[in-house]
């Protein structure tokens, strides 16, 4: 049985509320908490943030900043969950939180698979409207044999997958995405692209092909499982291919794990640092 929402009031804070009175939400984020410890919060909660400004603007940037604030002092300090925070937009605007456990983690690896059709969605910027479109992608992923399933513009320029960004590798120089192209902006890797500095390496923002990426090294990022390589590819005639891999994923994915923190008490106020 699932956790019910808590739904924020003011004064009152967070309160029970049956789901059925929220509806679809029109912006949601989420991230992993371990023994209290969370990487990156504060941009997840500015990319909710601005997502609510788009989406939700009848929703005042004070009452969202003060429902963050609680959602901060709610994370449990021990277990591993994966909370939701969501938005929905109408005459009443409203602000929940869905305190779910953490699922199991996965297998450090996963199998893509590469649907027939580009990407299907309404509004790839932001995390919400097309949940139940990228969730049934996933669906079919998994039908197949594979872990989630790669979104692509009609022309052939990759994106991300239907629950992951992607980033993948030229040699020693890390690959990401051209910053004009319609994908979510990924926490995980802007977390990695910031550890490529501290260590020096080459980072480059491009587009590439539907045809070329599983000829290149690629991995997949999400908040939940961090990062994880590509193992496998399954084309839309259902044909299972090997991908690159290489030792080098270990070192990342380690890196990405460890640097989660507690969060501090005035955390959405703080600017990005480095």
């Amino acid at each position: 049985m699932s956790s019910p929402r808590l739904a924020w009031n003011e004064p009152s804070g967070l309160t029970p509320v049956p789901d059925r009175r929220l509806g679809a939400p029109a912006v949601v984020d989420s991230w992993l908490v371990a023994d209290g410890r969370v990487r990156d919060l504060m941009l997840h909660g500015r990319r909710f943030l601005g997502a609510c400004a788009e989406r939700v603007p009848g929703l005042p940037p004070a009452t969202v900043l003060d429902f963050l604030d609680a959602v901060r002092h709610w994370l449990p300090p021990r277990g591993r969950w994966f909370p939701r925070i969501e938005a929905y937009g109408g005459p009443e605007p409203r602000l929940a939180l869905w305190p779910r456990p953490a699922p199991a983690p996965g297998a450090g690896e996963v199998t893509l698979w590469i649907p027939p059709d580009p990407d299907p969605r309404r509004c790839p910027t932001v995390k919400g409207p097309d949940l139940r479109v990228l969730a049934g992608l996933r669906e079919r992923a998994r039908a197949v044999g594979a872990d989630d399933a790669l979104l692509y513009e009609g022309g052939g320029t990759v994106l991300e997958t239907a629950h992951s960004a992607l980033v993948w590798w030229r040699g020693d120089t890390l690959c990401v995405p051209e910053a004009d192209l319609p994908v979510l902006p990924s926490v995980t890797r802007t977390h990695l692209e910031r550890l490529a500095e501290c260590w020096r390496c080459a980072v480059r923002r491009e587009s590439v092909d539907l045809a070329e990426l599983p000829g290149l090294e690629t991995w997949t990022l999400n908040a939940l499982h961090g990062v994880r390589p590509v193992r496998a590819w399954i084309g839309a005639d259902s044909r299972r291919a090997p991908a690159r891999v290489s030792a080098r994923a270990a070192d990342w994915r380690r890196a990405v794990r460890h640097r989660a923190v507690l969060p501090a008490a005035n955390l959405w106020e703080l600017p990005c640092a480095h």
